[in-house]
């Protein structure tokens, strides 16, 4: 057992091929000003490594998608939202990474939220976020895109594209995003 198993929850199961997997439900926040919310994280096991994503996370046991994003979004951000509140989901994606020194796979969804900017109220964050979560910013998505171009890490991968697609309403069609492999 690793000094690091602690990070992978009950979600975390293995997957046929013996690689460590969970399903996961992300949320686009977006403010009255259509800034994005990003946080930025580092890697256990690996502190240099890090990288910007949207609020989201996995899906518990007895959850399905929609829950997982609201509950989410109310541990790391402190924004209670409604099923209501909630578009989507837009787009899904697979995605294989190291994490705390394993090789993990999650497929996800994700929705867009809009919230009127006010602060963050981290309280709800678990014991492992508040490890790993380093940062909260509202991203002009051409300060991302510019961020993205000088070398900032961002998954997934094509996310201002995304988040141009959906800031000013989602056409209704789900969007499959390129598997990622890091």
């Amino acid at each position: 057992m690793s000094d690091l198993d602690h990070v992978f929850g009950d979600e975390w199961q293995p997957g046929p091929d013996g690689m460590l997997f969970r399903r996961g439900a992300r949320v686009l926040l977006f403010d009255e000003d259509d800034q994005l919310l990003l946080i930025r994280g580092h890697d256990f096991g690996k502190e240099d490594r890090s990288w910007w994503f949207t609020v989201g996370g996995g899906v518990g046991v007895g959850e399905d998608e929609a829950t997982a994003a609201l509950r989410e979004a109310r541990e790391e951000t402190g924004y209670v939202l409604s099923a209501g509140d909630l578009v989507g989901p837009v787009a899904e994606r697979s995605a294989i990474f190291d994490f705390a020194l394993k090789h993990v796979r999650q497929d996800e969804v994700f929705f867009v939220a809009r919230v009127e900017r006010a602060e963050l109220d981290l309280s709800g964050q678990t014991a492992v976020e508040s490890q790993f979560l380093d940062e909260y910013r509202w991203w002009d998505l051409d300060d991302l895109e510019a961020a993205q171009k000088e070398g900032a890490t961002l998954y997934p991968a094509e996310l201002v594209a995304l988040a141009r697609s959906v800031v000013s309403g989602w056409d209704g069609k789900l969007l499959r995003l390129e598997d990622q492999r890091d």
